[in-house]
């Protein structure tokens, strides 16, 4: 068997259980790609005798017969999350040192699954960026390439480590974050399935929090059917998260059957925005006849909130921001600005946090300030509250109404160059959230799938969102879209 990194969670899984191959050998497969993949720069910290320490003690348990789904399989962990005596940075300078002394309980369940960490992903700080570009490691680079072009390309953000890392086939897996579309979007540039679940669904308890009521894990990974195992593994009630649901966790894999015949599929009107590119409109048309040959009834729906989403976003993630962000101060952990002669507490937090964020964290600390700051909380934040409220009521009221998905475009384009919205305007970058926002502010789950390539053969995806809780049906949906779409394109391999 060969390219044994290159196998999905599934096809690992079933071979690791039949005893055709270990999980020491998927490891050592994936370190090796690893060490060859330096031009993506999706692994910031690596960690390989901790990967093989963890192989070894998996394929000991595959041996007793005592193996979860996610046993023996290898995977990236987005430097978001708390791994125990590992450096964990979220991205940022300011966190330049850390090694937390805990393990995030997202990364804990996969631990106690038996899975394998390969080591850290590169992120934008603190998960604020839709390129990867904001990363104090430097931008990760996407595996794949715009027609003959050498130019390198986002893999998105902010879990472009991830995305690129799994993309290019460097592991079997990994987690990402997503506030506002930080698996979706980077998903969809990268040609494999990322899902956000339901709000409460993972704990962020360990998970360095950037919006505390929007930030939610989720795995990315090639397949559908492996962020069902993925999922599975990852959820859990956490009494240390007093926002995580004590649900059952279901089996998602075991509902992953691609029947949708009687499914009702909402087409948002309020997505068919203007200046839309005419291949992400028709992509979005291909996934509406996929759907509808599949057996499900399509409907036109209204969400006649949506055009606030963006700009009720852009407020309560600063604002949550800038009250997280309140921690660094340079006083407890990380970075400390080297003070002159007569400084104080003052100077000391102002150099420590000027040195440590990057411009995009600064940008966002400063208007999350702003927004909450006497004369303008009730002007700004509140109503950004409101309108939070109204779009969650939208949905609401279209699954009460007998919709069970919702079928978007991911993202309103293909890939796009690093560095070609250095001199844009940041709304402009803040653009790239527009079909994905919405879905963080409702609390719903929201997985993009891979269904086609853009003139210059890069991966589009589209969007299906689904009713709260119910992952399950959702993923079921998306197979039955990622069935229908047929999508094997890989990235030419180049670095």
């Amino acid at each position: 068997m060969t390219d044994l990194n290159a196998l999905t969670i599934a096809d690992a899984r079933d071979a690791l259980r039949r005893g055709d191959v270990t999980s020491a050998e998927l490891t050592e497969a994936c370190l090796t790609a690893i060490e060859g993949a330096g031009a993506l720069n999706a692994f910031v910290h690596d960690t390989p005798q901790q990967a093989r320490d963890m192989a070894a003690a998996a394929d000991t348990r595959l041996k007793a017969g005592d193996a979860p789904a996610m046993c023996g399989i290898p995977l990236g962990i987005k430097d978001l999350f708390c791994t125990r005596g590992v450096p964990s940075q979220a991205g940022s300078g300011i966190l330049k040192g850390f090694t937390p002394e805990y393990e995030s309980t997202v990364t804990q369940n996969l631990w106690d699954a038996g899975a394998v960490m390969l080591g850290k992903l590169n992120m934008d700080e603190f998960a604020m960026g839709s390129s990867n570009e904001t990363s104090v490691y430097g931008g990760a680079v996407n595996p794949w390439r715009r027609g003959n072009e050498d130019t390198p390309l986002t893999p998105g953000g902010s879990s472009g480590g991830s995305a690129a890392a799994v993309a290019a086939d460097l592991c079997l897996g990994a987690t990402g974050t997503d506030t506002g579309g930080s698996i979706r979007q980077p998903a969809a540039f990268t040609g494999i399935t990322g899902i956000k679940p339901t709000y409460g669904r993972c704990s962020r308890w360990g998970v360095v929090a950037f919006a505390s009521s929007l930030d939610q894990a989720g795995p990315m990974t090639k397949t559908v059917r492996d962020s069902a195992i993925m999922l599975s593994a990852m959820c859990s009630h956490d009494p240390k998260d007093s926002t995580s649901a004590d649900l059952p966790v279901p089996d998602f894999e075991a509902m992953l059957t691609g029947n949708i015949k009687g499914k009702v599929i909402g087409i948002p009107r309020e997505y068919r925005m203007e200046g839309m590119p005419a291949e992400i409109e028709t992509l979005w048309a291909e996934g509406r006849a996929m759907l509808e040959d599949a057996g499900a009834e399509l409907r036109d729906i209204s969400l006649p909130h949506t055009k606030y989403a963006l700009p009720a976003y852009y407020v309560i993630a600063p604002a949550e921001a800038s009250s997280n962000l309140a921690r660094y101060d340079g006083v407890r952990y990380g970075h400390r600005a080297k003070l002159a002669p007569g400084d104080g507490i003052t100077e000391m937090y102002e150099k420590t946090r000027a040195e440590g964020f990057g411009a995009e964290v600064q940008r966002r600390v400063m208007v999350g300030t702003y927004v909450l700051s006497a004369g303008f909380y009730d002007a700004y934040y509140n109503r950004a509250r409101k309108v939070r409220t109204l779009i969650k009521r939208d949905f609401e009221q279209v699954f009460e109404a007998g919709v069970d998905a919702i079928l978007t475009p991911a993202t309103p384009s293909a890939a796009f160059g690093l560095g070609e919205m250095a001199n844009a305007d940041p709304v402009q970058m803040y653009l790239n959230d527009v079909f994905t926002v919405t879905v963080n502010l409702a609390g719903l789950p929201g997985v993009s799938v891979p269904a086609g390539q853009d003139a210059n053969g890069l991966p589009l995806g589209l969007q299906l969102i689904g009713r709260p809780w119910e992952e399950g049906d959702l993923l079921n949906c998306a197979y039955a879209l990622e069935r229908s779409a047929g999508f094997v394109a890989k990235p030419g391999k180049w670095w």
